[in-house]
């Protein structure tokens, strides 16, 4: 019997295109059965982000970041070509014309092939992000945890 094939990823990136690849080979790895990990850290954290969360009562500079920050995957930036903020509703324009799915949707596909989604709790700390302004069903785990899944990993990515 073959061994398991690990897949993991460290999305360090808030951009809607680095975000997408990170996606779109996860879903990939996971559809030739590997087990996949995407660990997101810093802006990478984004893209787990609820668009609507619940109010919380934060400090002054955890407030600050979360009106800073885009709220969900559908707000994120692109990492080149803004065109002053036309930039992400052309490529979606794009997106759409070719089928191409939606970062939305590729996460939500991820979460159905049962890769593990996680949220570096670190960072949450740093930023003042809580689990309520998070997606339902991810983990949460520190760089330990990631480096376990890491240490057997087949592919190690850093996007």
């Amino acid at each position: 019997m073959a061994e398991q094939k690990k897949t993991t990823i460290v999305l360090f990136s808030g951009d809607y295109d680095k975000a997408m690849a990170a996606y779109i080979i996860a879903n990939g790895a996971a559809a030739y059965d590997h087990e996949v990990t995407i660990f997101h850290t810093f802006w990478g954290l984004n893209a787990l982000r609820k668009e609507n969360p619940p109010a919380i009562k934060k400090g002054r500079l955890e407030t600050m970041f979360s009106k800073m920050m885009p709220r969900g995957a559908d707000k994120l930036g692109l990492s080149n070509m803004q065109f002053g903020g036309m930039g992400p509703k052309l490529i979606k324009q794009v997106m759409k014309k070719h089928n191409a799915m939606p970062l939305p949707d590729l996460i939500e596909m991820a979460q159905e092939q049962d890769i593990k989604l996680v949220a570096c709790t670190m960072t949450m700390d740093l930023l003042g992000l809580q689990k309520e302004e998070l997606l339902d069903e991810i983990e949460y785990a520190g760089v330990a945890a990631y480096l376990g899944d890491a240490e057997d990993g087949n592919v190690n990515l850093f996007i």
